[in-house]
Parts: structure tokens; C-alpha cells; sequence
């Protein structure tokens, strides 16, 4: 997308449209190795751990000691047809997305649809613990997966989730 394409001219979003970088998704292979490597080795805290049916994908969420940063999401396939699988035959292992933390994802697409953006699936799909999530279409983001995250709790944040140990 080019600044001609952008209905305002280029100008900027406003300020309050992302909260922040919510995570960054890393495709992997072996779940149970990259967290080997992450929590063993890299010193990262597991603090969330699902099966995600839907996507095809089982995942683990990993914060920092203090829970306050951006956290790293594994994402390893469970299925040959999981966009995660054709992620890794493609491009191997290494980072797959960005996800940016929003307030209201009806919201925020609704926007960045106005704004020329094309978000890769019509509906919200149901997330890590129960968040709701959105895909916007790498062409349109320089090349780069951008994943809008509207935690489950509203108005909650990734540190309202419970550490496991």
C-alpha cells in the first residue's frame, strides 16, 4: 500500500489505537525443544500452554521474569495443512508474526479496513487463552504478518493471564 492508496494522506493513526507489541510469534518444528531452548537455556517464564484446534497449531506463551514486556508465542503445527506447517516449509523456523495488542478488535479493523488495509480473514477468530485475534495481509504491512490482539478480559492485558511454573 502506498501512501496515494491511504484515504488521509499518510498522516498517522491516533496514539490509542495499538496498546503495544503483545507478542512475537516464532514458528517452530518441536514444540517441546524450542521450549527446551527458551525456557532452559534463554531464561523465559512458560505462562500459558494450549492446543489450538481451529489453527492447527499447539503453542506456549512465554513472558519475562517480571510478566511486564512483550512475550514470545512458539508455535509449533499439529496438522500438515496448519498455516504454521506451510510457514515452516516455506520459510523454516523464525519469527512468523508481530501481534500488536488493541482495546476493541472490531474497532481497530474496522479503521484499518477504511484505511485501505485487508485483513486475511472476514471475522475474528478466537485466540491464546481466549483473546480474540486478526490477521492483516503482510503486502499491506511491508512484508511483515501483523496480528491485532484483543485480550479476553476486557480491558485486560496479557498480565492478567496466570503464570504457570
Amino acid at each position: 500500500m502506498s501512501s496515494t492508496d491511504d484515504p488521509d494522506g499518510g498522516r498517522a493513526l491516533p496514539g490509542d489505537l495499538f496498546e503495544g507489541v503483545d507478542h512475537i510469534g516464532y514458528a517452530v518444528p518441536d514444540l517441546e525443544e524450542a521450549l527446551a531452548l527458551h525456557t532452559g537455556r534463554l531464561g523465559w517464564r512458560l505462562e500459558h500452554r494450549e492446543h489450538n484446534e481451529e489453527q492447527g497449531v499447539e503453542e506456549a506463551m512465554l513472558t519475562t521474569g517480571d510478566g511486564l514486556g512483550a512475550r514470545v508465542q512458539l508455535l509449533a503445527p499439529t496438522r500438515s495443512d496448519s498455516p504454521i506447517a506451510r510457514h515452516l516449509e516455506r520459510r523454516g523456523p523464525g519469527v512468523q508474526q508481530v501481534a500488536y495488542r488493541v482495546r476493541d478488535l472490531e474497532q481497530v479493523s474496522a479503521e484499518l479496513r477504511r484505511r485501505g488495509f485487508r485483513l486475511l480473514q472476514p471475522e475474528a477468530r478466537r485466540g491464546t487463552a481466549g483473546s480474540l485475534i486478526s490477521f492483516l495481509h503482510p503486502s499491506d504491512t511491508g512484508g511483515v504478518l501483523v496480528e491485532l490482539v484483543q485480550p479476553a478480559a476486557t480491558g485486560g492485558t496479557h498480565r492478567d493471564v496466570t503464570v504457570l511454573d
